[in-house]
């Protein structure tokens, strides 16, 4: 590890909670650009060591860890208690379940933030200001201290019922203003919008390969640019069916040989070229060579 690369972490995701204003929905179960949000979520923290859900299990997109607060509904605080007790690096993201725009970029620039400050948290904040201290990242010794000590001095059963702000009001803290990755989907109508804004943030298509991998339980990542390049030779140099068919067998046959994004990068080349082959060949059956007549009907034509 460098001085500028923030060391191992482990992540956290709140997905308990009881979603009143949806009606007592399961909120990380409700889908956004036809992904659970919790999926979504997941996908964000893909690169923590160890991630712990804590909500009842239902299955996700990757493996993670499951556990409970005593009692459940128990609020965030002791949800957060719960969850921490079963990570073991010095760093954690916790996020909750309902973050439709949260990417892993973020969640990157949050654990960068909170090694470069050297506070014990960094936090996005949102459109309006407001701290979100569940889209942060911190630092599990000064956090456990202040659970510890919030758990001391309550008033009723432990860390049950408290507000986060209990909590985030012990710790010293960065903060990150981020409007877009910060909204959380709380009503029916947010849901609506997100819904509606995935389709018109300019990344429809990254949501789509996103959602594709997520369905067919595919983690690699291709150059999208060259897929599309060949669906476009394809396309123009043979026929426009042949666009969806070729990718289809460059990517079939980069799994034929095992191979990650170099081996779709390697076939999706040679595809590419035989379809610049065919479409020269077609433009020179347009074009004959001067001084040769085109070729005419046959007899009896």
């Amino acid at each position: 590890m460098t001085d500028t690369e923030p060391p191992a972490h482990d992540a956290i995701v709140l997905a308990g909670g009881a979603a009143r204003r949806l009606g007592g929905a399961d909120k990380p179960s409700v889908r956004v650009g036809g992904r659970p949000l919790l999926d979504r979520v997941l996908t964000a923290c893909a690169g923590a060591r160890n991630t712990v859900v804590v909500a009842a299990p239902r299955p996700t997109s990757r493996p993670v860890r499951w556990t409970r607060e005593d009692p459940p509904g128990g609020g965030p605080v002791a949800a957060l208690d719960a969850g921490l007790r079963h990570t073991t690096a010095d760093r954690v993201v916790v996020l909750s379940a309902d973050l439709p725009f949260l990417e892993e970029a973020t969640v990157q620039r949050l654990l960068a933030a909170l090694h470069t400050s050297g506070t014990d948290a960094a936090l996005l904040t949102d459109a309006d200001g407001r701290d979100q201290p569940l889209v942060a990242a911190y630092r599990t010794a000064p956090l456990r201290r202040a659970l510890s000590a919030l758990a001391e001095e309550g008033d009723g059963p432990g860390l049950t019922g408290l507000p986060l702000r209990r909590l985030t009001a012990a710790l010293d803290l960065t903060r990150v203003p981020d409007p877009l990755a910060s909204f959380d989907c709380d009503t029916w109508d947010d849901i609506a919008d997100a819904r509606a804004r995935i389709r018109e943030h300019g990344h429809v298509l990254d949501e789509w390969i996103s959602a594709v991998k997520d369905e067919l339980g595919i983690d690699l990542d291709v150059d999208t640019g060259v897929l599309l390049d060949l669906a476009r030779d394809a396309a123009h140099g043979v026929a426009r069916p042949a666009a969806p068919l070729t990718t289809f067998l460059v990517g079939y046959a980069a799994a034929q040989g095992k191979g990650g994004p170099e081996a779709v990068a390697e076939a999706a080349r040679k595809a590419a070229a035989l379809a610049l082959r065919w479409e020269e060949e077609a433009n020179a059956a347009e074009q004959p060579a001067s001084g040769k007549p085109a070729p005419g009907p046959g007899p009896g034509r």
